[in-house]
């Protein structure tokens, strides 16, 4: 007779989450598997091909056998490629040296994090936020401060609600822009704000997350607080990819720019984890990032013709109200108003969770505001073909209309 080994998980690991896109996207997909008809709307996957000259830049790496180990934070050429675009794209010198390569953006926060966190340090994470940040913090020991913003600030962090949630054990800012879910882009201004006040606690480093830099709407700006305040470069991690603006979410390439000390400390972290990014997604960066960005530009057209459509047709709904993202490809409707009504078979909507189930009964599968920290919303990617949004709204609408 066989007995079941004694499988004890560690208590960090139980502190954490699945991630809650990831769990939406894969029950979309179970769902299609038994044969539902389900569209999904639920994951931040660009729907345009990679371009040419980075899919072309892959296939000569395979053609040229490129499948040694390299260096752990990357080539030589991929990190001067690097140091090239932040000095060009957001004013930021870097050396070699401060800059690496890793398996994503998500690994360079993964490596960020462990590498300078302790049990009972802060990270403050201003909401709506994605959802990654807070259960990083907290896998590696330290507790996220969710700092919560709204519709009326625009999602944008302010002075004043920064400078409250600041204390002693404060490690980290995370700020994101254009963020994961709502859009919302800062200003130089109000970079500038923010500034002010991290300039009088020094103990602050900042995480900026600018994977959506260049997915921005109607000639919107964009600057990052270690070049609008330099005098925070030197305790700011720069942080970005090319999942999102080149299509290449599978090749799993992010990458960052900071102190020397943090990227020692990171690459050594990331020494003992997956150890260098993949060598082809080392070639699709070094292609990205030295090749032209002028199949952007229809790219984004399409994207602001879907926001548009898809904002006038969730406004036209009773119960929801939505905001027009300046960037990134989602949107964040207010579904308060749907709280409280009954579905067809008589259970109250008493959360965005509920309201994301009823959808999904419907045949559209979305993101909870929860999942996020910020209820009661629920998020929708238009990174999608516009008839399937088309599609979408009209099952949504239909679901909507049968609620009492």
């Amino acid at each position: 007779m066989s007995t079941s080994p004694d499988f004890r998980p560690s208590q960090s690991i139980q502190a954490i989450k699945p991630s809650a896109t990831s769990a939406a996207a894969q029950r979309a997909r179970e769902l299609r598997a038994e044969g539902k008809d389900i569209l999904s709307l639920t994951t931040g996957e660009p729907d345009f091909e990679i371009p040419l000259h980075v899919r072309q830049a892959v296939q000569e790496a395979v053609a040229r056998n490129d499948s040694n180990y390299t260096a752990t934070g990357g080539i030589d050429a991929l990190k001067s490629a690097i140091v090239d675009k932040f000095r060009r794209e957001n004013g930021l010198d870097y050396a070699t040296s401060e800059v690496m390569a890793s398996s994503g953006a998500k690994q360079v926060i993964f490596n960020a994090f462990l590498a300078t966190l302790d049990p009972g340090d802060e990270v403050i994470v201003p909401s709506p936020c994605w959802v990654t940040y807070p259960d990083v913090a907290r896998l590696a020991g330290a507790e996220p401060v969710i700092v919560e913003t709204g519709a009326a600030e625009g999602f944008l962090l302010t002075p004043d609600r920064l400078e409250t949630a600041i204390t002693p054990r404060t490690r980290w800012l995370v700020l994101n822009a254009p963020s994961n879910p709502s859009g919302a882009i800062y200003s130089r201004a109000r970079l500038a704000a923010l500034g002010e006040v991290l300039e009088r606690h020094p103990q602050v480093w900042i995480l900026s997350d600018d994977i959506y830099e260049h997915i921005r709407y109607d000639g919107a700006p964009y600057d990052v607080l270690a070049a609008v305040c330099p005098a925070l470069k030197a305790r700011t991690l720069s942080v970005n990819g090319i999942s999102k603006a080149f299509a290449a979410t599978g090749w799993r390439l992010g990458y960052c720019g900071g102190p020397a000390p943090l990227i020692a400390q990171m690459t050594k972290l990331q020494s003992q984890s997956t150890g260098n990014p993949s060598t082809l997604g080392q070639a699709a960066a070094l292609a990205a990032l030295t090749g032209p960005m002028d199949f952007l530009a229809p790219v984004l057209a399409s994207y602001q013709k879907r926001r548009d459509r898809l904002v006038a047709r969730l406004n036209a709904m009773d119960g929801l109200s939505c905001a027009t993202p300046a960037g990134a490809f989602y949107v964040f409707p207010d579904c308060s108003g749907l709280l409280g009504r009954k579905r067809p078979e008589g259970t109250v909507l008493t959360s965005d969770w509920d309201v994301v189930s009823y959808l999904l009964s419907g045949g559209v599968a979305t993101v909870h505001g929860a999942a996020f920290a910020c209820s009661p919303h629920f998020r929708i990617s238009f990174a999608t073909e516009q008839a399937v949004l088309d599609s979408a709204c009209d099952r949504i609408e239909a679901s909507l209309a049968a609620l009492s």
